[in-house]
């Protein structure tokens, strides 16, 4: 692909809004002059995850991870950098120069993973194009869809397709255009048996899966044979870019919709989703057929806490379903039902009835899962105590798996009124089964295998590894200071002595690129290397970089860095000063002290990690010549060092 050009990169990186993308992935809401929300990363239960739209940033304090929104989505969609920044201008409507075809050698050279996606966009293309463009497609595809009820914007939306019912008709494409067989049968796209190739969904009306954002993850495919013999549905199989568990059909184009409303409907099939979004109910996910799993729980909550699932009138599907609404419960959702009249699906009755009938439907027949569990076990035996009694062992048991305490005790007394028992019954049960999930929690080998630490490491070692993590420290920390304050002005305070030399207006930058060019300091860091290595040379161009310009970069490490301590730096209010009157002093204020003392600081860590070094060199056999030097510049260095702890006031 064709470099995209500079002037276009400042364009997609000012247009782009980071809580506006972010917010397609994760449920942000206002904290302060903040966005806050779940890490999209990790599972927590605590919002950690920060949007800055002042500074266009975020920080995801339980990972670690940071940057800009060309990060983001490079950390969360796997992109890289010149895929990100072609995504935003996708979504900015920001032309980029037309692309030339990439050319075998660099297919070959771009990693698995990029080529898997490449080969099943080119897959989706290709099918899309059958259905329109092609006999068989419009036929038999195309007339299908047309029949089952959906309106072509709603199959141009979706991306439907067909895969021609010849042998090897999309293989024979691929190959052509030099996409490798073996990446094209790891996507599940061909099939290999005896030395002969073909099209594994051959024959089949096609529903591409998508990512949050957008990218093709797989397949599903729909036979129109009636043969039994034949599978109704094939599905891709398993592969680095697809993993089913962690996937809900239709979310790339439901999370808006979800986070406005803040309820997700959860139902079975593809073309249930397809259904109900063209019905007008576009908040609305699909579980793809198979059984609902925790990290598909996780990626709805990360839009909303409300989940209301919408089954059928199959009741031995629904009662196998129940493990469903447990592990929503247990993940700390709201979860709520709607039962369609016997015969119908979400499918079907979004069909047989208008949008406002369908929404009314929903919004009078939508119920806890406590009515619904009581509805559907005592269909056949309401007056039988046995069974009513293990109904309500068996909600209680629900109830326990709630993490929120509050949430389980209105459960409780929701369930009392509605079986007529006693309350403290109800509780004493619960309270068993909390015992018992405690106990199942923390009684595994796993908790109890905690690392026992190690007392026979070497003390020089141990020394060792605290000197590198002062170095680590001192060294951020003087970047830290050359990145936000490099440009602004060092003054010393009017007590303090100094050379005519520094009594020249300097910017911080200036102060601290002298000092270590001076002694010929450098960075051990390389993340803080190169940082230093571009300040310095700016500087040597007469221009001072500000922290927007580190964020601009495709170096993403630096970008991670830059946005990690744009972050945490905290304005005091003006509100403080102006309404209340209440003045402090910032670093900012005393920038002459920081700026010193961090240069200090950077040199005595130098000093102690080397002198470490010259200690572990006089342990080993040296010759007297080489010993003397040693000596000589450990004797050298003990005199900075007092030196350097005598200006800090360390006596």
């Amino acid at each position: 692909m064709s470099r995209i050009p500079p002037h276009i990169i400042d364009e997609i990186m000012q247009t782009a809004r980071v809580e506006e993308v972010i917010g397609e992935f994760v449920q942000l809401k206002r904290s302060g002059s903040n966005l806050k929300g779940l890490s999209p990363f990790t599972d927590e239960k605590t919002p950690s995850f920060v949007v800055s739209p002042a500074k266009q940033i975020f920080k995801c304090f339980s990972t670690g991870k940071g940057g800009t929104v060309v990060t983001f989505l490079m950390e969360k969609e796997h992109y890289s950098y010149p895929e990100a920044l072609r995504w935003l201008a996708d979504k900015y409507n920001i032309p980029i120069p037309e692309d030339r075809p990439a050319t075998k050698e660099e297919l070959e050279a771009i990693s698995e993973k990029e080529s898997l996606f490449i080969i099943n966009d080119f897959a989706n293309k290709h099918f899309v194009n059958n259905l329109h463009n092609t006999d068989e497609g419009k036929k038999i595809g195309l007339s299908y869809f047309l029949e089952r009820g959906f309106r072509p914007e709603i199959i141009e939306k979706f991306q439907l397709g067909y895969s021609i019912n010849k042998g090897d008709d999309f293989t024979a494409l691929a190959q052509e255009k030099a996409y490798k067989k073996e990446y094209l049968e790891k996507v599940g796209l061909t099939k290999t048996k005896d030395e002969r190739s073909f099209d594994f969904f051959r024959g089949r009306v096609m529903f591409p899966i998508h990512s949050i954002s957008g990218r093709v993850l797989g397949f599903g495919g729909r036979t129109l044979f009636t043969d039994k013999k034949v599978a109704k549905y094939f599905n891709s199989p398993e592969s680095l870019i697809y993993n089913k568990s962690e996937i809900l059909y239709g979310l790339y184009y439901s999370k808006g919709d979800i986070i406005k409303y803040d309820r997700c409907f959860l139902c079975e099939g593809y073309t249930d989703v397809i259904s109900m979004y063209q019905a007008g109910i576009q908040n609305v996910v699909s579980s793809s057929g198979t059984s609902l799993t925790k990290e598909q729980i996780r990626l709805v909550k990360r839009y909303t806490k409300n989940i209301t699932i919408l089954y059928d009138g199959d009741a031995a599907g629904i009662k196998a379903s129940f493990r469903g609404i447990d592990l929503i419960l247990q993940e700390g959702l709201n979860v709520q039902v709607v039962l369609f009249p016997e015969g119908e699906d979400p499918d079907s009755f979004s069909k047989a009835v208008s949008s406002s009938e369908l929404e009314k439907y929903i919004n009078e027949q939508t119920q806890d899962f406590i009515s619904f569990k009581a509805g559907i076990l005592l269909e056949d035996g309401n007056e039988d105590p046995l069974k009513r009694s293990e109904l309500i062992k068996d909600i209680v048991h629900s109830v326990s798996l709630i993490p929120d305490s509050i949430t389980r005790n209105v459960y409780i007394q929701s369930i009392s009124k509605q079986f007529s028992i006693n309350e403290q019954i109800l509780n004493s049960e619960l309270i068993r089964l909390r015992k018992g999930l405690l106990s199942k929690k923390f009684n595994t080998k796993e908790f109890y295998d905690i690392p026992i630490k190690r007392e026979d490491v070497k003390p020089i070692e141990k020394e060792s590894k605290e000197l590198n993590q002062r170095l680590e420290d001192v060294e951020r920390d003087l970047i830290r200071i050359l990145i936000l304050y490099g440009k602004m002005e060092v003054t010393p305070p009017k007590h303090i002595a100094v050379s005519n030399e520094e009594q020249k207006d300097i910017s911080a930058a200036e102060y601290i690129i002298h000092n270590l060019l001076e002694d010929e300091h450098t960075f051990i860091n390389p993340i803080y290397a190169r940082i230093h290595n571009t300040i310095a040379e700016a500087l040597g161009d007469n221009s001072f970089l500000l922290p927007s310009h580190f964020l601009k970069l495709e170096d993403q490490e630096v970008v991670k860095f830059v946005s990690s301590i744009d972050l945490d730096t905290h304005e005091i209010s003006k509100n403080w000063r102006d309404k209340y009157g209440i003045h402090t002093n910032t670093e900012k204020d005393k920038l002459y002290d920081a700026v010193t003392k961090a240069v200090i600081n950077f040199k005595l860590a130098k000093i102690e990690h080397r002198l470490s070094q010259i200690f572990e060199a006089k342990q080993k056999d040296q010759d007297h010549e080489s010993l003397m030097a040693l000596l000589s510049e450990e004797k050298e260095l003990l005199g900075y060092r007092l030196t350097f702890n005598r200006m800090l006031g360390r006596d």
